[in-house]
């Protein structure tokens, strides 16, 4: 009879309570600037802002939108749809395609969770967008983060928003108790609350073999569901953190769907990740991209012009600063 390993915990006791990340940094992220910065290519930028400026104040936008919604996609939703998964789907509307699904496991079990690769100017950007677990889907979102070896949690949700649960609080809730789960020890050994979200440093150890893999769980919580952040300046450098401190496979990004503010966020990410390598974008073709592998990213009309305004103000604010 095999014995199990003893769990062991990994890194400094001291690391508890200090700063993760100062305002400063924080507002240094926020300034997303391209590396090289020529007058060809101050004129390109100038170009682009006239160019979403004009999208946004003439109405393209809507035609835009409504030209994503009418698209044709490959609709094969049978995972979901299997009657034992059923009760894993926190909306029976919104279901991971077959193609795109994330298997668990070597038997390939069900979750609500979906891959997507984004293409932007030969570069290739990795995710899992997935919905906010359930209590009893919770086990099976720590195996999928720990399967895929992802090291950033992006959460843009409250548990509780007017009174209507959007997501289980599937986390320790203090630094003393860790959660006890199916597969794995889940320790809290670091937070720290910011203005428009909060930190939180877990350790994942698997009971099985006594590994240890650090994760970053990042939750916005200033963003009321199917509609924008108050502050886009918030969002922004909410973005930009989450892009520093991905290390190691897909960044994990829900919301209670995860195809609404997970979709705004996905699509930002990319346009920033553009702008700093002097790369041209093309919103509507990343949200295109989106959709197709994961059915409604980006719910609404006023979600993705939201997209544009961000753009726009990172864009007018580098012109500024110049």
């Amino acid at each position: 009879m095999t014995s199990v390993p003893k769990v062991k915990r990994k890194g400094p006791e001291s690391s508890k309570g200090m700063e993760i990340v100062s305002e400063r940094e924080l507002a240094q992220l926020a300034l997303v600037r391209p590396l090289i910065f020529s007058i060809h290519e101050q004129s390109t930028i100038k170009n682009y802002f006239k160019m979403l400026e004009k999208k946004v104040s003439e109405y393209e936008i809507t035609q835009e939108f409504m030209a994503l919604e009418l698209k044709n996609l490959p609709a094969v939703f049978h995972s979901g749809n299997e009657l034992h998964d059923r009760d894993k789907n926190r909306y029976r509307d919104i279901l991971p395609y077959d193609s795109t699904r994330v298997p668990l496991g070597e038997n390939k079990y069900y979750i609500n969770a979906s891959y997507i690769k984004i293409v932007n100017s030969g570069e290739e950007y990795y995710y899992i967008a997935t919905q906010g677990p359930l209590p009893t889907t919770t086990n099976d979102f720590w195996q999928m983060v720990l399967e895929n070896n992802s090291n950033v949690i992006v959460m843009i949700t409250r548990e509780v928003e007017g009174g209507v649960i959007k997501c289980h609080h599937y986390w320790p809730v203090s630094m003393k108790k860790p959660s006890e789960l199916k597969n794995c020890h889940i320790f809290l050994e670091n937070y720290q609350i910011l203005q428009y979200f909060i930190i939180r440093i877990f350790q994942v150890v698997k009971k099985s073999t006594g590994a240890s893999h650090f994760v970053k769980h990042l939750q916005f919580t200033k963003w009321p569901d199917h509609g924008t952040p108050a502050s886009a300046e918030g969002f922004i450098k909410y973005v930009r953190y989450v892009r520093k401190s991905h290390l190691t496979g897909p960044i994990i990004v829900h919301c209670s769907a995860g195809v609404g503010r997970t979709g705004v966020f996905l699509c930002v990410d990319v346009v920033f990740c553009a702008i700093e390598k002097n790369f041209s974008f093309n919103i509507m073709n990343i949200v295109g991209q989106m959709r197709e592998q994961r059915y409604g990213m980006i719910q609404t009309k006023k979600q993705y012009i939201f997209c544009y305004k961000i753009v726009l103000e990172v864009l007018q604010k580098f012109l500024t600063l110049k």
